[in-house]
């Protein structure tokens, strides 16, 4: 198995961590929609599977890469 097929769930602490983004900032795109949704992973606990923190972020890219030119 490639190592880009292993997926990882990523807790609250590691999506601030990677996005740059705060807590707040993190639930406010979830509700516009704006955000992967997180998922329950136990009773107490929820979760972000890792490719789609990493997709939302290429994502944003482009339109990021037109504004610098």
């Amino acid at each position: 198995m490639a190592a880009e097929n292993i997926d990882r769930f990523l807790r609250l602490n590691e999506v601030l961590h990677i996005t740059g983004l705060g807590r707040n900032t993190v639930y406010r795109r979830i509700r516009e929609g704006t955000f992967p949704k997180q998922f329950r992973i136990g009773p107490n606990s929820v979760a972000w599977r890792q490719s789609a923190i990493s997709q939302w972020m290429l994502a944003l890219a482009p339109s990021n890469d037109q504004n610098e030119a």
